[in-house]
């Protein structure tokens, strides 16, 4: 068996004890061991609910407990940087959710802290550790469908909750953050290389003042990706990634599900009625637990996570640009 990494959870957040944290405890390489609410009791009733060992009624007790050695940091997007920060100086590996900083600045504070104190810090992007996203890159770099020359994103979801952490301007809501970081993330994994400038269009909700509706056109050296998010409308996710002489398409790109096959379709381009189309189908997995093991073996064995501010730094700086561009209703460059 191996020897597993403990880990510790900062919070009771929904995308942690429905989503995560039943994830990563079928992983071969994680042990969840602790979890830590503002208010004991909460804790209390996470922990026996998923099986946790331990409860903690504060995020400074979970951070000084010796026997935990990473933390999946899933908090509002506003403390995913203090909190990091904090756990990094205890001497914890850090996985948080993305998007991982507010800022480019404050994501290089995080990588200072990350290389003067020497732990593994990773953005939780679980969609790249998911097989049909290391598919569909095989097929783009494979030549099949031509040289790669856009990628097209639609992802929404309806939300109107003004007390909902999304919602929240200040605490890092809307949609871009929330969700438009993905097809950002995506289109730079599937060209490999960065985009040079951005062009937004925001639409804000006129009493949360989030970006309710967003669209963006990103400029790469090799081609172009638009994408378009939500949090008022249908909820909806499709990714279009079209080469010279033929196209892939993902189905569920984002959240895929763990408990049925994930499908892709490719497309010769014979012609406009499914003449050239083969389905690609996958086992039943769970993105988290892939992501999960991937970020405790890099703990173990050395490595890199799965994401590593590196990449992070990259995204948040798009991220930046869209919302430059809107503001100044022109071409931004990254």
């Amino acid at each position: 068996m191996p020897d597993k990494v403990r880990w510790g959870i900062l919070g009771v957040a929904r995308i942690a004890t429905v989503k995560v944290i039943p994830a990563m405890q079928r992983g071969t390489y994680s042990d969840i061991v602790a979890i830590a609410s503002r208010d004991l009791q909460k804790a209390r009733s996470a922990a026996g609910d998923l099986g946790i060992p331990t409860a903690y009624g504060s995020y400074e007790e979970l951070l000084a407990d010796p026997n935990i050695e990473a933390i999946y940091n899933p908090l509002p997007n506003h403390l995913h940087v203090p909190w990091s920060i904090w756990a990094a100086e205890a001497g914890k590996h850090v996985l948080c959710e993305k998007p991982v900083s507010m800022t480019v600045a404050e994501c290089r504070t995080l990588i200072d802290v990350r290389n003067r104190t020497g732990v593994k810090i990773g953005e939780a992007f679980m969609v790249r550790t998911h097989p049909q996203w290391l598919r569909a890159r095989e097929l783009v770099r494979s030549g099949e469908i031509g040289d790669l020359r856009a990628v097209m994103t639609a992802f929404s979801y309806n939300n109107r909750d003004p007390k909902n952490i999304r919602n929240v301007e200040e605490w890092g809501g809307g949609a871009l953050m929330d969700i438009g970081c993905y097809p950002i993330h995506l289109s730079r994994f599937l060209f490999g290389e960065e985009p040079t400038r951005a062009l937004g269009l925001i639409d804000r909700d006129p009493e949360m003042r989030i970006d309710r509706l967003t669209s963006a056109v990103l400029e790469f050296p090799s081609g172009q990706a638009v994408f378009t998010c939500s949090t008022q409308m249908v909820p909806y996710q499709r990714v279009q990634i079209l080469g010279t002489r033929g196209r892939i398409e993902v189905e569920i790109p984002v959240n895929a599900p763990p408990n049925r096959p994930c499908r892709l379709w490719v497309d010769s381009g014979a012609d406009l009625f499914g003449g050239g189309l083969r389905t690609e189908q996958f086992e039943i997995c769970d993105q988290y637990t892939i992501q999960g093991d991937l970020f405790s073996k890099a703990v173990r064995e050395g490595g890199e996570p799965p994401t590593p501010l590196e990449d992070s730094i990259r995204n948040m700086a798009v991220i930046e640009a869209v919302f430059r561009s809107a503001r100044e209703d022109a071409w931004t460059p990254i």
